[in-house]
């Protein structure tokens, strides 16, 4: 399992909320153990009491998105570095489920966590995740989406550290919105050119009188 993958959890975790909208998707344990994707063994473990503790953990993890898009590298890192000392992994070498094509064990970085609850073991992964995408990338690649109201997290791995928006839609949408924006600024720009011309030509008319 490659280490970006573990970001990912971070991410799943935090958009689960649209504070803007109103939002919550995390309501239930349901909605926990959808937040594992296809580990369904961490996610068996999940119970009630998880709702409330992964929101808190939402909640946290939000913060060091917040803190890195708006240019705050020390407060991003000590917020993550919080997470990562209060929910510890251990790195570990796997070879499970990955095969070459003699058969030999495809030898990969795996972090194995030993959660008290879910909670525990959710944080742990998505933190790590974080702070390997972090380190690797930079503090300026966590980001939040400038598509008002989205506000959703996002990983930028683009070459030129492009990425502004969480997704093409709201890319789209947020395009959209500046081309309109911009026409009106246009037309209202011609409206008032068009008064002021008419207004010349009245007291040039009034002065030839």
């Amino acid at each position: 399992m490659e280490l970006a993958y573990y970001s990912d959890y971070a991410v799943r975790l935090v958009n689960s909320e649209e504070p803007v909208r109103g939002k919550d998707s995390l309501t239930s344990v349901e909605a926990v153990r959808d937040l594992f994707g296809d580990n369904a063994s961490a996610a068996r473990r999940a119970t009630d009491a998880d709702v409330t503790r992964f929101r808190s953990v939402r909640a946290r993890l939000r913060s060091v998105f917040e803190a890195a898009d708006g240019g705050d590298e020390t407060l991003a890192v000590n917020q993550l570095n919080s997470l990562l000392l209060e929910f510890p992994v251990s790195p570990q070498i796997s070879g499970h489920d990955h095969r070459d094509e003699d058969g030999r064990p495809l030898w990969h970085m795996h972090l194995a966590d030993h959660p008290s609850n879910a909670t525990a073991g959710y944080a742990a992964i998505a933190a790590m995740g974080l702070a390997f995408h972090l380190t690797e990338y930079g503090v300026d690649r966590l980001g939040l989406c400038q598509a008002l109201p989205c506000r959703n997290a996002y990983l930028d791995t683009s070459t030129n550290r492009s990425r502004r928006y969480c997704s093409d839609r709201c890319a789209t949408r947020a395009n959209v919105a500046a081309y309109r924006a911009r026409k009106r600024l246009e037309a209202d720009r011609s409206v008032s050119s068009g008064r002021a011309a008419e207004n010349a030509q009245r007291s040039s008319a009034s002065s030839e009188r």
